[in-house]
């Protein structure tokens, strides 16, 4: 009987580094280390593992970050064919990291919404589904498993939870795991960069909308101009303290802790460690939680070289 999802459990670590920084115990679910580098593969393993299920044959995707490569693993390991339409500006290393899954990569358009149209038609075929990257039950319920890693390695209960935020698929998860547990009264502090803080611009604005004037972060992984409304709905009923910071405290974060915990990952995930590395941020939205542990969900992410974080950089100083 094939299983139900196709991730890894993976290492609950505290961080000497950060613990010393903040003055509480800082601990690291490591998700950077499931087999396509980041989360995704949690929630979209579930989707796939269900669509086959349902008698799919044919995988089809849009998106040239994490999710189409967690698209193709996931096909490949399911034994499934798998189309991943991209937009001109995927990265060629994203490009050959997908093809080395074993999936088709298709190259359409100069934005992703165009490579999304294309996906869309292409799984109205027979035998095709289309796999959202963030907005599907399945997905979260797959994402949900990192929390019931989290109540079975953590010998007390988290004071907080860190978590970044594009689509909010991780976030729904994250949510639906910690009430199934007993763990409601945990908060999260959800974080997003300037330019791609849809989620902080809905709850500001009160409503289910769009993020105007688009993405404009270099966290493109946490590109969703609107988040999914379940994610929006959530902040109504659990307590979320939302947090937006720059791009460059977001790549500063890449670069320390690539330095203290040797992993590289891509600055939406460095987002959320900004959160950590940056006193300021930390004394104004968590001390107040008067906490005893806070947790960060270390995503991951394939997008990210040692040499684009360096480009990044310097976009920014010419920028600034």
């Amino acid at each position: 009987m094939e299983s139900e999802y196709l991730h890894i459990q993976t290492p609950l670590i505290e961080s000497p580094e950060l613990t010393h920084i903040v003055g509480i115990p800082v601990f690291l679910k490591l998700d950077a280390l499931q087999p396509t580098g980041s989360f995704k593969i949690r929630g979209i393993g579930a989707c796939c593992v269900k669509a086959k299920s349902r008698n799919c044959t044919h995988l089809i995707a849009s998106s040239g970050g994490n999710a189409g490569l967690a698209v193709a693993y996931a096909g490949k390991k399911l034994g499934l064919k798998v189309s991943v339409v991209v937009p001109e500006t995927t990265p060629d290393f994203m490009r050959h990291l997908i093809k080395q899954e074993g999936a088709e990569v298709i190259v359409h358009g100069t934005e992703w919404v165009f490579a999304n149209e294309l996906a869309l038609k292409m799984a109205k075929e027979d035998g095709c589904a289309f796999i959202h990257p963030f907005d599907d039950p399945s997905i979260w319920d797959g994402h949900s498993t990192l929390i019931r890693e989290l109540s079975q390695d953590m010998k007390q209960k988290p004071g907080a939870i860190i978590c970044v935020v594009g689509g909010g698929g991780l976030l729904i998860g994250i949510l639906q795991g910690l009430h199934a547990v007993g763990w409601e009264d945990v908060p999260i502090i959800a974080v997003e960069t300037q330019g791609a803080h849809s989620l902080n611009n809905a709850i500001l604005q009160g409503e289910w909308i769009e993020l105007h004037g688009g993405i404009t972060s270099i966290a493109k992984s946490l590109g969703a101009r609107k988040v999914a409304e379940e994610a929006f709905a959530w902040t109504k009923k659990h307590k979320i303290i939302s947090v937006v910071v720059s791009d460059k405290e977001a790549l500063d974060a890449c670069s320390k802790f690539a330095e203290h915990q040797k992993v590289l990952v891509e600055p939406a995930c460095g987002a959320g460690l900004a959160i950590l590395y940056n006193p300021e941020h930390y004394n104004k939205y968590c001390k107040q939680l008067n906490l005893n542990n806070i947790v960060a969900v270390v995503c991951g992410g394939s997008v990210v070289t040692l040499e684009y974080l360096d480009t990044w950089k310097k976009q920014l100083e010419l920028i600034n």
